[in-house]
Formats: structure tokens, C-alpha cells, sequence
């Protein structure tokens, strides 16, 4: 991902350890999507992708943290959101990204759907590592 250029504003780290903190992150995205002046279906984008992404972060990577930045490069405001987690790995990234792949009893839409959903899509995972995955939505003019 090139960050030549962009300015992080500000960050912030929520933990995603229950149902609970995916709801609150779910507002947090929706509340900083709104104060960057997304439209509504980039708002809508952006936190269907993080919903999608906090849950995997939850269910297959054991819990974790969404650390979120709003950027700005030149006049382009943003939102990036990194999902980390220390589970198992995800073995084969481009079989993952492939809608209908599951690992357990999902729909296979989580991590494609996520890219689809956002305008920038980083994956660093290996097997017994963990996985962090990073998506960044800028505000369309």
C-alpha cells in the first residue's frame, strides 16, 4: 500500500474480542464516514465491508483490534481500517478471496466482498502468524 503523501489525522484502536465491540465498531466507521462527508452508499460500502472483516477477525482469528485512521492526501479525505488478529493464518490468500470459500459455516462473501467494498485491499496473513487485513475508503467528490 503506498502511503506517499497521506497525512494521518487521527487513530484510534478498538478491540474485537465480542459481538459487542463488532456493534461499536459498526458506529464508530458510520460515525467517521459521516464526519468525512462520505455519501450514504460509501458510508453504507465502508462499514458493510468492516462488519464483514470485524466478524472474521472475531470468529476465525480468535479476537483482535480494528485500528482506524482518517488520512488525508492533498485534498482527498479518508478512512483506513487495519483488522489484526494472531489466529491461525489464512494458507491460500487468493483461494480465500474467492467468493463461496469458507472455512467454516459462512456464505464465502467476507473478504472478496470486503475488496469489492473498498477502494484500496491489503492482506498479510501466513499460516500460525495471524492475519491483518487493511481496506481504505476515500471520499468521492
Amino acid at each position: 500500500m503506498d502511503l506517499t503523501g497521506v497525512t494521518v489525522l487521527s487513530a484510534m484502536e478498538v478491540g474485537l474480542r465480542s459481538d459487542q465491540e463488532i456493534v461499536r465498531l459498526r458506529q464508530i466507521v458510520r460515525d467517521q464516514a459521516i464526519a468525512q462527508g462520505f455519501s450514504l452508499v460509501d458510508q453504507t460500502k465502508f462499514v458493510t465491508a468492516a462488519s464483514e472483516l470485524a466478524r472474521n477477525t472475531l470468529i476465525y482469528g480468535g479476537g483482535g483490534d480494528a485500528q482506524l485512521s482518517v488520512l488525508m492526501n492533498g485534498a482527498r479525505k479518508g478512512l483506513r481500517i487495519s483488522f489484526i488478529d494472531q489466529g491461525a493464518g489464512i494458507p491460500d490468500i487468493e483461494r480465500a478471496l474467492r467468493d463461496g470459500f469458507t472455512s467454516g459455516s459462512g456464505l464465502g462473501l467476507g473478504l472478496g466482498g470486503a475488496r469489492r467494498l473498498s477502494d484500496e485491499f491489503d492482506i498479510q496473513s501466513a499460516p500460525g502468524k495471524g492475519t491483518t487485513v487493511t481496506i481504505t475508503k476515500w471520499k468521492h467528490r
